[in-house]
C-alpha cells in the first residue's frame, strides 16, 4: 500500500498490481523470511519466518490438547510394502514419493520412501495396541516434516520438504470418527477467522479433490488478495478402508471383533503463505498480532537526548511485563530507516517517543495496517497497546472478508462462469450436477477447479452449470494455489 504521499516505503518490493508473483517472492526474501538451499525445491526457513512458525505452532498445539490430542513422533521412512497397502492411497501419493535405495554404499533389500504423509505408520502403530475397545479413541498427531517431489515450487506455498502437523485419529463408530473429523475442521476455521484475521469458506471437496484413501475431505478454503484461492487446512474421514487394510480391529463391549474408524486432519507451512498473500501490502509484510514475531516495536526518536532512550526502554519493560513480544530498536540507523524496516517485517504496532513527548508525558502508537497515528498517555500505554492490536486484527479480518466479498461472483450458466474466469479472478458460485465428466470439462475450457462444497448449502439455479441437467449442490468453482 502506498503511502499519502503515493510513494513506496520499501522501493526493493515490487507493486503487487504490477506482477503478483514478484511481489510475493520480494516478500519472503526482503523481511528475511527464507532463503534458497542448494537443495532445488527446498527452502531454508530463516529465525524470522521461523518465529511465525512457532507462534502458529504454540496456539495450535494448545488448542488441540483442549481438545484430548496427545502429540508422538513417527519414523521419516515407509517401508514400500507397507506404502502399499492401502492402493488409492499410495496411488494418489506415488507421483511425488522420493525414495532411499541406499544405506551407506549397500542397496537396502527394500526402497524406503520418504514420507509424503504418515497415514501407513500410525495405522501399523494402532494395530499393535488396539485390542480392546477400551483402547479407543486414540488422538495422535504429530509436528514434523514430510517429502513431496513437487515439479513446481514457491516459498512456503509448495515446496519439497514442508513443516506440518499432520492428527490421526481412531475410533470405536462412525458417528465418533465424523465428529472429530468435523471438530478438527472447526478448530482450524476458529484459528483463521480469529487468529489470523483470515475469513475461510467451511466445506467438503469433490471426490475428484478429496485426499487420496479418503471417504471425505473437508476443508477451510481461503481467498487471497488477487483472487486465487488456498487450500488452508483439510480434515479427512477415512471410514474403516485403512483399519482394513492393516487389520486394525477392537473386540468391543457385545464380544464382537470391529474394525475402528478412522480421521486425518492437517495445516503446514503454506499458512504463512496464505498470511502474506492477504494481509501483505506494497510495503511489505502485515502480521496478525497472534503470530507476530514482533508484536511491537519501541523506536526512540532523537535518543541522543537526555532521558529519550531510557524512557524508551520503560515502555518496553512496561509492554514485555503485560506478556507483549516487544523489541526495543536502539541502533544508530535513523527513524526513517527504522520505520520503514518494521513495516517491511508486518510488525503490528510501532511505538515513537521523543523529547517533546516525554514533556507531555505521552508517546505515539502507529498501526501497520493503516498507518494511523494515535497520541496516548503513557499512563494509559498497556490499555492503549491492547485496543490497537484487536481494533488492527479486526480491521484486516474485514478488508479481507471485503475483498472475497468483492471478487465471489455467480453463474447460472456455462457461458457466463467462462466469461467470469476469462475476466475477473475470485470465487465462482454455480450449481454442479455431481458428475465428474462435468468437474473435468469446467478445469479444461474454463481453468477452474472446485474448491469446495460449502456446508451452508444454497441454490443459485435448478441445473448445472456445465450440463444443465438437474443440479445436486453448489460448489465453489475459482483458481488456485
Amino acid at each position: 500500500m502506498a503511502g499519502k504521499d503515493n510513494k513506496k516505503l520499501v522501493a526493493e518490493i515490487t507493486s503487487m498490481d504490477e506482477d503478483f508473483a514478484r511481489w510475493y517472492t520480494d516478500i519472503v526474501k526482503k523481511a528475511d523470511l527464507i532463503d534458497y538451499s542448494s537443495v532445488k525445491g527446498c527452502m531454508i526457513i530463516r529465525p524470522y519466518g521461523y518465529a511465525i512458525w512457532e507462534n502458529i505452532q504454540k496456539i495450535l498445539d494448545a488448542r488441540f490438547k483442549e481438545t484430548g490430542v496427545e502429540n508422538v513422533y513417527m519414523p521419516m521412512f515407509i517401508p514400500e510394502s507397507l506404502l502399499k497397502k492401502e492402493k488409492d492411497h499410495v496411488e494418489g501419493f506415488a507421483p511425488e514419493v522420493a525414495w532411499v535405495t541406499h544405506g551407506g554404499n549397500e542397496r537396502l533389500a527394500e526402497r524406503l520412501c520418504v514420507r509424503p504423509t504418515s497415514e501407513t505408520l500410525f495405522c501399523e502403530h494402532y494395530a499393535n495396541i488396539i485390542k480392546s475397545y477400551r483402547d479407543l479413541p486414540k488422538v495422535y498427531n504429530q509436528w514434523c516434516s514430510v517429502v513431496r517431489w513437487e515439479k513446481t515450487t514457491r516459498p512456503f506455498l509448495r515446496s519439497r520438504e514442508f513443516l506440518w502437523q499432520e492428527g490421526h485419529t481412531m475410533h470405536r463408530t462412525a458417528k465418533e470418527a465424523e465428529e472429530r473429523t468435523v471438530q478438527m475442521l472447526n478448530v482450524y476455521a476458529d484459528f483463521f477467522e480469529n487468529d489470523l484475521g483470515i475469513p475461510v469458506v467451511k466445506g467438503r471437496k469433490t471426490d475428484k479433490e478429496k485426499f487420496a484413501g479418503a471417504e471425505a475431505t473437508y476443508t477451510v478454503e481461503a481467498l487471497m488478495h488477487d483472487g486465487k484461492a488456498l487450500q488452508g487446512g483439510t480434515s479427512h474421514n477415512f471410514g474403516n478402508g485403512f483399519a482394513k487394510a492393516f487389520d486394525i480391529q477392537f473386540l468391543d463391549n457385545d464380544n464382537t471383533l470391529k474394525y475402528a474408524y478412522e480421521t486425518s486432519w492437517g495445516v503446514s507451512t503454506r499458512i504463512i503463505g496464505g498470511i502474506i498473500m492477504t494481509h501483505g501490502d506494497d510495503s511489505g509484510l502485515v502480521l496478525p498480532p497472534s503470530v507476530a514475531p514482533i508484536q511491537v516495536v519501541v523506536i526512540p526518536v532523537q535518543q541522543h537526548k537526555d532521558g529519550v532512550l531510557e524512557a524508551a526502554e520503560g515502555i518496553a519493560d512496561t509492554l514485555k511485563a503485560a506478556g507483549y513480544r516487544v523489541k526495543l530498536d536502539d541502533s544508530d540507523q535513523s527513524p526513517g530507516w527504522k520505520f520503514s524496516e518494521y513495516e517491511m517485517r508486518g510488525v503490528p504496532l510501532r511505538i515513537e517517543i521523543g523529547p517533546r513527548d516525554m514533556a507531555e508525558g505521552k508517546c505515539v502508537i502507529v498501526r501497520r495496517d493503516n498507518r494511523e497515528k494515535t497520541f496516548v498517555s503513557l499512563e494509559n500505554l498497556t490499555n492503549s497497546v491492547a485496543e490497537g492490536l484487536s481494533n488492527l486484527r479486526d480491521a484486516l479480518y474485514e478488508k479481507a472478508l471485503n475483498n472475497r466479498n468483492a471478487r465471489t461472483f455467480v453463474a447460472k450458466s456455462f457461458d457466463e462462469l467462462k466469461d467470469i474466469a476469462e475476466k475477473e479472478s475470485g470465487y465462482i458460485k454455480a450449481m454442479w450436477c455431481g458428475e465428474l465428466e462435468c468437474e473435468l470439462k469446467l478445469k479444461e475450457e474454463a481453468d477452474v477447479s472446485s474448491r469446495c462444497i460449502p456446508f451452508e448449502g444454497e441454490a443459485v439455479s435448478d441445473t448445472c452449470v456445465c450440463c444443465g441437467k438437474p443440479a445436486k449442490k453448489l460448489v465453489y468453482w475459482g483458481k488456485a494455489y
